[in-house]
């Protein structure tokens, strides 16, 4: 599949039922890849998944058929000692897209659009997805930290790297 293949979008309203179909499906296939639960995410009303696209950039990947197949957001903060800083998450992309170039302009997306907004982008990603590590250092994001025991699942304790690419004041 090359990159004429699937098309990227900011999401609006009309999209929520597929956000949440693919939200959802992230929480539970990769619960380690993301401090949200499944559990907590799917009682949701849709009216809930609506505000966070309404709340937040969030940006998608769709494949040829129309199938919303990858996402991520920006969070930039409310607060005036921390809106300098935004932080890239929610991150996920399906399997049928994976290897298609999606997941890479993606992020450059969310990048493109934080750059008008935000003076650095940060994100939390496991230690052992590689691949997402590799995506991210080729975006430009280096480590900065790694957070033990970040997250607690099923009793088990899993440690989170933390990344930063600092692009200056915005424009």
């Amino acid at each position: 599949m090359n990159p004429s293949s699937f098309t990227l979008r900011r999401l609006t309203p009309a999209d929520v039922a597929a956000y949440r179909d693919i939200r959802l499906e992230g929480l539970r296939l990769h619960p380690d890849g993301f401090g949200a639960s499944w559990d907590d995410e799917t009682i949701q009303p849709l009216a809930w998944f609506e505000a966070r696209i309404a709340d937040h950039a969030v940006f998608g990947g769709w494949l040829g058929d129309g199938t919303l197949a990858g996402i991520a957001g920006l969070l930039v903060p409310a607060g005036a000692k921390l809106r300098h800083k935004g932080t890239l998450w929610g991150m996920y992309v399906r399997p049928a897209a994976r290897g298609t170039g999606m997941a890479a302009a993606i992020v450059e997306r969310v990048l493109d659009h934080a750059r008008g907004v935000v003076e650095e982008v940060q994100l939390v990603v496991a230690p052992d997805n590689e691949a997402a590590i590799r995506l991210y250092r080729a975006a430009g994001f280096e480590q900065f930290a790694r957070e033990p025991r970040a997250l607690k699942i099923d009793g088990i304790y899993h440690d989170s790297l933390l990344m930063t690419l600092p692009f200056g004041k915005p424009a």
